[in-house]
């Protein structure tokens, strides 16, 4: 007798016993294993621009997918997939595998619930966003073959479409009132006008294409650079030049009328949700206000303590006055500041073996801010490389506006975003091997910048402040992150004015009064996001205090480093409990502690 078809009824229900039955008879080894790689095809294709880093060839051809459909549809997965994992017995896990499950089961109820607050509305923050994106991307592509070329053509060929769903996006937001204030909304159109009014042939899309391998034929290579030029010409600047009417025509009058973030739709809970996610902490945002007050006073000792060590006589805020406008304090050409951020990052070169006993492989450079974006940018920022696409890591260094970058904070800048900071910690995340893709691509701000402040701290240790003035820069820096912790909370949730945050950071750092401007714009643009750096940075030195109590002379610095950093970039908690479990079985006796988050 010949097969004879049953209704879909009965296959679906065939099929769902079969597939119990199979979830069943795996170990809880493998449902992880197997909930890992359906989450992290997932994510390689919601974040093309990571997976493409990490490798992977289709990625490089992609820009990210924002409408709303989509997001829907991911959030559907992600739910199947945190009810599955709720599912597996834990204590039938690997200690390895028990920590991929805790881990994931976070990563996943974060993105989960991110995704509830609809927050492609809001695509940009002061100095980047999705209008941005194309150009960092260029900036960071090689050409080493021609696939590598033609994924960048094709990566310029959904460039179009990407604009047209922000820009749809962007009109819900309007339609919904969930807007960037209009202070944001000024500084988001300065940098799209400019986009818009570059001719083509001058386009920063086109750097990838300016140098090309003999290996691919001249004429091939001609024919790309005609493709990409004809992309950029009749389809890119048209859509760059459409956001730019938008902004001003449209947005601008329906930008938000409040600072604070608490007054746009959801406002509160959301703002609640930004401090659990960047802080990796249950602190509230009461509390963290508390604790910026209890650190600019802590800081403001030490200020004092090292006035007094340059004989300076008068005020505090004479000092201040005098640290802004003295000329020696301040490089005369372009050229003398990077020359000045690459000497600093060599010599924090030559210190790291003392304090790491594992280095990356992945190099990284010194290199300007492009001159386009300079304005509004940050004083200094690592744009992330990738050893799969022969990309090394980058110090950037904004050399606009040289009477606002003193010399004295040059040296905290230069182990913050370099050595032993962020490239540092990324790259060795990056080169891991033995843990999942999700773990590589997962950054917890806490941990990356609270790591990046925590480098400024390690600088003394290393020698890179050389006389009261540099110190008083690293102190100024510190400052400037407590005073994030009073400023992101006092506009965002007790719903402060520009003028009261800004008094925090003129009254008691040496920041200079632009960068101050251009860091206010960027918390009011970014909520949450600059409670991170304190919050880690108290963390990590509070485990290291609890590690140096508890081990005495067995105390190994190196060893504490590479305890922190070579799982990746971790939440506070799993941190904490990671740290006081190593130092448990280093020194049983001795591990008691726990720690806190005073220095």
């Amino acid at each position: 007798m010949g097969f004879r078809s049953r209704p879909a009824s009965v296959l679906s229900g065939l099929t769902l016993l079969l597939s119990c039955s199979l979830a069943l008879a795996q170990s809880p080894e493998a449902s992880l294993s197997a909930l890992i790689d359906e989450y992290e095809q997932l994510i390689r294709k919601d974040d093309p621009v990571s997976a493409g880093q990490e490798g992977d060839r289709e990625a490089l051809r992609r820009l990210p997918d924002v409408r709303p459909e989509t997001q829907q549809a991911i959030a559907k997965q992600l739910k199947g997939i945190g009810e599955r994992l709720a599912t597996i017995d834990v204590a039938g896990l690997s200690e390895d595998a028990a920590l991929n499950h805790q881990l994931l089961t976070g990563v996943v109820a974060i993105h989960t619930e991110q995704l509830t607050f609809d927050l492609p509305r809001i695509p940009f923050e002061n100095d980047s966003g999705f209008h941005t994106l194309l150009d960092y991307l260029a900036r960071t592509t090689t050409i080493g073959s021609r696939d590598d070329a033609e994924a960048w053509i094709a990566r310029l060929d959904a460039a179009p479409a990407y604009y047209e769903q922000n820009l749809a996006n962007l009109k819900r937001g309007i339609k919904t009132k969930y807007t960037q204030p209009r202070i944001v909304a000024d500084r988001v159109l300065e940098v799209a006008r400019k986009q818009a009014n570059t001719k083509a042939e001058d386009s920063s899309l086109l750097l990838p294409f300016a140098r090309m391998p003999s290996s691919i034929p001249t004429p091939a290579q001609e024919e790309y650079r005609s493709k990409a030029l004809a992309l950029v010409r009749d389809r890119i600047l048209p859509a760059q030049k459409e956001f730019a009417e938008f902004m001003e025509k449209e947005y601008l009058r329906a930008a938000r009328p409040k600072l604070a973030w608490r007054t746009v739709p959801n406002g509160e809970s959301s703002y609640k949700f930004f401090v659990r996610r960047e802080t990796t902490t249950q602190m509230t945002p009461d509390e963290i206000h508390q604790l910026g007050q209890s650190e600019v006073a802590r800081i403001r000792g030490l200020m004092e303590k090292t006035i007094a060590e340059t004989g300076f006589k008068g005020s505090f805020a004479d000092f201040l006055q005098m640290m802004r406008t003295d000329a020696r304090f301040y490089a005369k050409t372009p050229e003398e500041l990077m020359e000045k951020a690459s000497e600093i990052a060599k010599r924090s070169d030559d210190q790291l073996p003392r304090l790491f006993g594992t280095l990356p492989r992945l190099p990284y450079g010194v290199r300007p801010v492009p001159a386009d974006i300079a304005e509004g940018y940050t004083t200094g920022r690592y744009w992330v490389g990738s050893m799969q696409q022969g990309q090394a890591g980058g110090y950037m260094v904004n050399t606009s506006h040289l009477d606002q970058r003193p010399l004295y904070e040059l040296p905290a800048l230069t182990v913050h975003e370099a050595v032993p900071g962020h490239h540092l910690q990324i790259a060795l995340s990056q080169e891991l091997s033995g843990i999942p893709y999700f773990r590589r691509n997962t950054s917890p701000t806490a941990f990356v910048e609270g790591w990046g402040l925590y480098s400024e701290f390690l600088g003394e240790e290393m020698g890179i402040y050389r006389d009261p003035y540099e110190r008083f820069g690293r102190y100024s820096y510190e400052m400037w992150r407590a005073c994030r912790l009073v400023a992101d909370t006092g506009i965002h949730w007790l719903g402060w004015d520009i003028e009261q945050v800004r008094r925090c950071f003129t009254e008691n750092s040496a920041l200079a009064p632009h960068n101050i401007q251009t860091e206010l714009e960027r918390y009011i643009s970014w909520p949450g996001q600059a409670l991170a750096y304190k919050i880690g940075e108290l963390r990590f030195r509070g485990l290291r205090r609890d590690a140096e109590q508890a081990l005495g002379e067995n105390f190994n610095v190196r060893d504490f480093h590479d305890k922190l950093l070579l799982s990746g970039a971790l939440p506070l908690d799993v941190v904490s409990k990671r740290i006081q479990a190593w130092i448990a079985e280093k020194s049983p006796a001795k591990a008691n502690s726990t720690s806190a988050l005073a220095p």
